[in-house]
């Protein structure tokens, strides 16, 4: 039984899982908007929106500390220096995630998961998102 347990499992097994966060969050801090399943985006939002929470601080613990989970300098310098200034007056949800339908090949529920008030605007993403298929 699963009483009391936190988070998906994502059919993988936890280093993997790690490793797929930091990537995913990285991805999504470096292009500001990705696509994905909607399990992977639904855990990936619980991963990055305390991360941007303790980049709006801006101090060197709070950097050390998205350092330990997210550990590409490049991507910590753009959250720090790019998206976290943009959600000052914001407390929370920092992240949308557009449902986009199912995949052919394997009939997975997909969909993209992009910062909220950003440049790029939801129906511009959507627009994009349809250009490629």
């Amino acid at each position: 039984m699963r009483h009391q347990k936190k988070g998906r499992k994502l059919g993988v097994n936890p280093s993997h899982r790690k490793a797929l966060l930091r990537n995913l969050a990285s991805n999504l801090i470096l292009h500001k908007s990705i696509q994905t399943t909607d399990s992977r985006a639904k855990e990936l939002r619980t991963f990055i929106e305390p991360l941007i929470t303790k980049a709006k601080k801006a101090d060197f613990n709070s950097i050390r500390q998205i350092m330990r989970k997210l550990p590409f300098k490049d991507s910590v310098h753009s959250l720090v220096h790019d998206i976290a200034p943009n959600y000052v007056d914001r407390n929370g949800g920092y992240t949308r995630i557009i449902k986009r339908g199912f995949r052919d090949n394997d009939r997975a529920s997909v969909s993209i998961i992009e910062f909220v008030d950003f440049s790029a605007t939801k129906v511009d993403t959507i627009e994009e998102a349809a250009k490629e298929t």
